[in-house]
């Protein structure tokens, strides 16, 4: 009985052993192997995911351009890849720009933009004629500047985030909306502001509802407008839907028709893109899209409140690189002299 006993004790003595064999590793090889994939995942930049913006480099705005990426670049640890939209004329002076300043650190391609697909789509317009500039329409079309990307956000060039861009990229967009939008009627801060300086924040404002065609598409007059100088598109979904292809017809039926005009609410780009897009888009976090600071050289809103936006945008006749214009200190912190000296700041000393 003593030799059985001695085999059992012997056999369960291995059993403990192998048992503690496997505890030991475990414990011992669990961490490095943690870590190992820790590090796989964040050691190369390329295994991040890189987020698309769209700028325009308009002559005679690129120090408009230069302080958007600044503010962008500074505020993130994001992998953000530039895609800066020019002409062919101006292309050089932007890449002369970012490669000598400080900005020659970011990630950047410039595309250049073909107006002549604008040809026989875009109505003369002498009461705002800078909204007819070829580089007002790249954003209806991106899928054909931007190829490899299943989310890009586009930004106008007179803005500057303040924000961590990477918040904007992760704006979730419904299943079937191509894009999402800042509804003029979000933020109640905005409203004094609207009616201060009488801007349009409603279909009324964007499209003529004396025309057949604008009544036909059915949406009261009084629906609150969005704004297209922030957005974030899903890729995918723009060229399911041929958004561009929508987009140009209407451009066309306005060349024919006249349906809509800067002298509205003052946007060309912005009225076919109401009609697209009704009751078919996203909506971005209203702090993402603070509008309205070039309206108006007088009106102004609290340092309280620009403080905490995470994006700021001049849209209107007052650019912050001009003057008169409002809240420029906010814009001077990012803005980056141009080396070559042909852009300059107009100020009241200057």
């Amino acid at each position: 009985i003593f030799p059985f006993v001695s085999v059992n004790q012997i056999l369960l003595l291995l059993l403990v052993l192998t048992v503690c064999a496997i505890l030991y590793n475990k414990v011992h090889q669990g961490p490095s192997a943690l870590k190992n994939e820790t590090t796989d995942l964040e050691s190369p930049e390329e295994m991040e995911e890189e987020i698309p913006v769209v700028i325009c480099a308009a002559a005679g705005r690129m120090g408009a351009t230069v302080a958007a990426i600044s503010s962008i670049y500074s505020n993130t640890e994001a992998n953000v890849l530039f895609y800066i939209v020019g002409l062919k004329t101006t292309i050089p002076h932007i890449r002369k720009w970012i490669e000598n300043s400080k900005l020659k650190e970011i990630k950047f391609k410039v595309v250049e933009f073909n107006p002549m697909v604008l040809k026989g789509k875009i109505r003369q317009d002498a009461s705002r004629p800078e909204l007819l500039q070829p580089l007002n329409f790249v954003r209806f079309y991106l899928p054909l500047l931007i190829q490899k990307h299943e989310k890009v956000i586009y930004l106008d060039d007179d803005v500057i985030v303040q924000g961590d861009i990477q918040e904007l990229y992760d704006t979730k967009l419904a299943p079937g909306h191509a894009a999402a939008f800042s509804d003029d009627c979000d933020l109640p801060s905005t409203h004094e502001m609207v009616r201060s300086v009488g801007m349009q924040n409603t279909y009324m404002g964007f499209l003529d509802y004396r025309k057949q065609a604008i009544r036909d598409l059915g949406i009261s007059p009084s629906t609150c407008s969005f704004n297209p100088g922030v957005i974030v598109a899903n890729m995918t979904e723009w060229k399911h839907q041929r958004i561009t292809k929508q987009l140009e017809k209407w451009m066309q039926r306005n060349v024919e028709e006249n349906l809509y005009s800067s002298a509205l609410g003052g946007g060309v780009a912005t009225s076919p893109m109401l009609i697209v897009f009704h009751g078919k888009y996203s909506s971005i976090n209203p702090m993402w899209h603070i509008r309205h600071l070039g309206w108006s050289p007088d009106a102004r809103y609290s340092e309280q409140f620009l403080q905490e936006a995470k994006l700021l945008h001049w849209n209107g006749r007052y650019k912050p690189w001009d003057y008169p214009s409002v809240h420029t200190d906010l814009w001077e912190n990012w803005f980056i002299p141009d080396p070559s000296g042909k852009f300059k700041l107009s100020r009241p000393d200057s």
